[in-house]
């Protein structure tokens, strides 16, 4: 194992430190060869172990618009890896349990998690709520169908009368209707004034019986012409 004096970047100053032989390093590792490899001048193997906790990281969490942890988070990752010992540092990159146990411990991967065991609870219990309504849906469902089937027809049906009786009644009071009524009233007076006159030259009745009769159907029969007259004239 060979011995170097570069900058330690994690802690700010220069110092001994221990630069491991690759012929020491395992071969292989879970981890790809990129992250596994480290700068010359690193005092310890933390950059790849942290580039590594990068990756897994970004699965659990929200990624920034770029992709990459914000310099905040990343300063809080950095912290808890450089008071690490190289055996420590070593285990996170070879032993899964080990890096897996070591991440979950972070704060950020803490609150998500603790985040969407929440959003996971609240969607069950909204399941099982909807599950309870569905016995009171059916039923509602069902009681639509039979208003439907049944009460809905009779009431379009009596509807459907009413709306024909109030055709019929707005018919019979139209002014066209009206106005014919009158008309027709105007003729029989008049047919009953020439039957009267009639009944005078066959001397089937007395003069004063025919002025007396007479006078009064002509003053009926005039009255509806007036009115017939001036209800034409307001309409036009």
């Amino acid at each position: 194992m060979s011995w170097k004096f570069p900058i330690n970047i994690m802690g700010g100053a220069q110092g001994p430190s221990i630069q491991p032989d690759p012929s020491e390093l395992p071969t292989q590792s879970w981890y790809s060869s990129s992250v596994a490899s480290s700068s010359p001048g690193s005092s310890r193997p933390a950059t790849p172990s942290t580039s590594s906790l990068y990756n897994s990281q970004q699965k659990d969490r929200p990624q920034s618009p770029q992709g990459q942890l914000s310099p905040a988070e990343a300063a809080g990752i950095i912290a808890f890896l450089k008071d690490k010992s190289i055996d420590e540092l070593r285990k996170l990159l070879n032993d899964k349990d080990a890096y897996n146990n070591f991440l979950h411990s972070l704060d950020q991967v803490k609150d998500q998690n603790n985040f969407r065991d929440e959003l996971l609870r609240e969607t069950l219990q909204l399941a099982r709520d909807n599950l309870e309504k569905e016995p009171r849906i059916l039923e509602l469902k069902n009681q639509c169908r039979i208003i439907r089937t049944t009460e809905l027809a009779a009431a379009q049906e009596k509807l459907n009368e009413l709306e024909r009786q109030k055709d019929e009644t707005l018919s019979l009071y139209s002014p066209s209707t009206l106005l014919q009524k009158l008309q027709d009233a105007m003729n029989n007076a008049e047919e009953e004034s020439e039957v009267l006159h009639r009944q005078l030259l066959e001397k089937e009745i007395d003069l004063p019986t025919f002025i007396q009769k007479y006078k009064k159907i002509r003053t009926t029969y005039h009255r509806r012409y007036l009115i017939h007259l001036a209800a034409k004239t307001s309409i036009v």
